[in-house]
């Protein structure tokens, strides 16, 4: 069986969905054939869209599976044959009026309607998409992100005098705004993956915080801030799944999230969960981890136990049940 994966045109510095379906392609069985292909336009104007609708024509599979942010490829891909994951529902969080409507219709409804299955990434992604759009249940699948195989357990014993927090993203719904108020004078040093925008390193500079930042890693680079760190931090106001959880309780890092959409689901119990607005709870969840040792190690304990449900392997062999129900019904 060939299986055709359309990818969005790569962008520096947003390589989330690339990442997911190449750790998922990894753990395929042998009769699954890849075939890799990226847009060669971004995802701009209509002409330029439609220009991607066609050119994906040529490459097809046995199997097409679209595999986010490019929804609208499926308008002329064959039903029967198509799969489509939807990651979030971010354009529509972000967008009111006229806007909204056009995004609705063609960027979910449209498209779901073009495709014979939806894959979601998380239940919370599921209900989204229920509560705004008439279609049948179990056309969507829930098929969570795995996390990579190469992130290895490595906990570590004690605390420094100065403590790594990392921060993973800088985009609007990430929280570094909020982090930075609730570290206040802590001692302790912020590592920050993404690329800073002007406001933000100002924020940073006026609060006299110790800080480093980095962007257009590769991903072993980003792994060794991982293992750098001594916290995570990753209280973001919306997320579709929250992999960053994942990745940092498989390399044994504590971690803080938040309370809502999909993070609850993603980390259970072994992370500490926090209203995101609530500075003051953030920074007494910070000072409670960084001076409490069992409490670390309880949730390092529990973080390792919770990635077994988020192995490759698991998440593989859900994509392949899938396909093989197209296959034997075209």
């Amino acid at each position: 069986m060939r299986v055709t994966y359309f990818f969005r045109k790569p962008y520096q510095d947003y390589f989330s969905i690339e990442n997911v379906f190449k750790i998922v392609q990894q753990a395929l069985p042998k009769e699954i054939v890849v075939n890799n292909y990226h847009l060669k336009f971004y995802s701009t104007g209509v002409i330029t869209r439609l220009k991607s609708c066609f050119e994906v024509l040529r490459h097809q599979g046995d199997i097409n599976h679209i595999t986010g942010d490019i929804h609208y490829v499926s308008y002329f891909l064959p039903k029967k044959r198509t799969v489509l994951t939807i990651h979030d529902l971010a354009p529509l969080e972000n967008s009111t009026g006229l806007k909204h409507a056009i995004l609705k219709f063609f960027w979910y409804q449209l498209p779901i309607k073009s495709v014979a299955y939806v894959t979601v990434i998380s239940n919370y992604t599921k209900k989204a998409l229920l509560d705004i759009i008439d279609v049948n249940p179990d056309k969507i699948k829930v098929i969570h992100n795995p996390f990579a195989a190469q992130l290895t357990f490595q906990p570590k014993k004690e605390m420094p005098e100065v403590p790594v927090l990392l921060q993973i993203g800088t985009a609007y719904n990430k929280n570094l705004e909020g982090l930075i108020q609730a570290i206040g004078d802590l001692t302790v040093e912020l590592v920050i993956i993404g690329k800073l925008s002007i406001e933000q390193i100002t924020l940073l500079e006026s609060a006299s915080l110790n800080y480093s930042n980095a962007h257009d890693l590769e991903y072993d680079e980003v792994v060794a801030y991982y293992e750098k760190a001594d916290l995570v931090c990753f209280a973001s106001f919306y997320e579709g799944f929250g992999l960053p959880i994942l990745e940092a309780q498989a390399i044994g890092r504590p971690v803080i999230t938040s309370n809502r959409c999909a993070m609850p689901e993603v980390a259970g119990d072994s992370a500490i969960l926090i209203d995101p607005l609530d500075i003051q709870a953030y920074r007494n969840a910070i000072k409670s981890v960084l001076s409490n040792s069992e409490e670390r190690k309880a949730l390092v304990d529990k973080g390792i136990i919770n990635t077994q449900r988020f192995t490759a392997s698991q998440i593989a062999e859900q994509y392949v049940e899938l396909y093989k129900s197209l296959d034997n019904h075209v």
